[in-house]
């Protein structure tokens, strides 16, 4: 894995930051792509902020920067995106948002990394779909919608590569253990939960050569629940 260049989007968020610092343990080259902006969490971190991924533009600029400066780019992993618990008869529907947050942000990164990632002898993308899209549940709709669609760009997507190095799959997990949601859920038992740094190494296996064999993939990473 040594020397590989690694992009993380919403690499600022708590499991984009699990999956950039054990890609630095591993001895990664590693990009962070975020909406947000700040210094990076270590200094051999290219951090580009204040990206809206949603932008097919923006996308392409931040793939552009990751190759300017490490000259080429062999996995993807796409974390950014976002969630809503949201009834149907809401009156401000988030299916779109949702949409635009999970769906978008991953296609447009794909889209833009595709040509650096052909040129890569094992390019890798690596999606973050949800475990709870497999069967949605009330509230669930809108999120549990565009998680789907994550699975089908991942099977889509896997399919249209076959006849090149390059392997898509993604990760369904359940809860992840973060700060956030311990306040969300006060009274659930986080025991039961997946800790980031635990997903993140799923992640990085599939972003590794070692993974060549596996692709459209959708891998549920559900701790002990």
């Amino acid at each position: 894995m040594s020397n590989r260049v690694v992009v993380v989007t919403g690499g600022r968020g708590a499991l984009g930051a699990a999956v950039v610092k054990e890609a630095l343990a591993d001895g990664l080259s590693v990009a962070s792509i975020d909406h947000g902006s700040g210094n990076a969490p270590d200094e051999a971190v290219l951090e580009i902020g204040g990206v809206d991924l949603t932008d097919p533009a923006q996308a392409s600029k931040a793939i552009e920067a990751v190759v300017a400066r490490f000259g080429r780019i062999d996995a993807l992993l796409n974390i950014a995106g976002g969630f809503v618990w949201q009834t149907a008869d809401d009156a401000s529907p988030a299916w779109d948002r949702m949409y635009a947050l999970n769906v978008k942000t991953a296609l447009n990164a794909s889209r833009a990394a595709l040509p650096h990632l052909k040129t890569s002898i094992e390019g890798r993308i690596v999606n973050v779909g949800a475990n709870g899209a497999l069967k949605s549940a009330a509230g669930m709709g809108a999120y549990a919608a565009s998680k789907s669609g994550v699975h089908r760009l991942t099977e889509s997507l896997a399919e249209e590569l076959k006849s090149t190095s390059i392997t898509v799959n993604a990760v369904l997990p359940s809860i992840l253990d973060t700060a956030q949601n311990r306040a969300d859920m006060p009274d659930a038992d986080p025991a039961k939960w997946v800790q980031p740094a635990d997903l993140a190494r799923v992640m990085l296996f599939l972003a590794s050569p070692e993974s060549r064999a596996i692709t459209g993939a959708l891998i549920p990473v559900t701790g002990r629940v």
